[in-house]
């Protein structure tokens, strides 16, 4: 893969970044019975994409690679 399309679409790098960008707006929110669950469910979504994008990366099959993929759309 060349540099610029490296740069370009780095979706690991893009995905960590935005779950760390997320944490920090996330901990900016004051908490109180209605912000924690929702504060707590943005985390778990935001990070996850990360993870199942690289869970992708490492698919089987062109099938699996996809329906990983429809995951990390369905999170984010």
């Amino acid at each position: 893969m060349d540099q610029i399309q490296k740069t370009k679409y780095d979706l690991e790098d893009r995905t960590a970044k935005f779950g760390e960008e997320v944490i920090k707006f996330c901990k900016a929110i004051h908490q109180n019975t209605i912000t924690k669950p929702l504060i707590s469910q943005l985390v778990r979504s935001a990070t996850s994409i990360g993870a199942n994008y690289m869970e992708a990366n490492g698919a089987s099959s062109r099938k699996d690679f996809r329906n990983k993929i429809f995951i990390c759309k369905k999170e984010s």
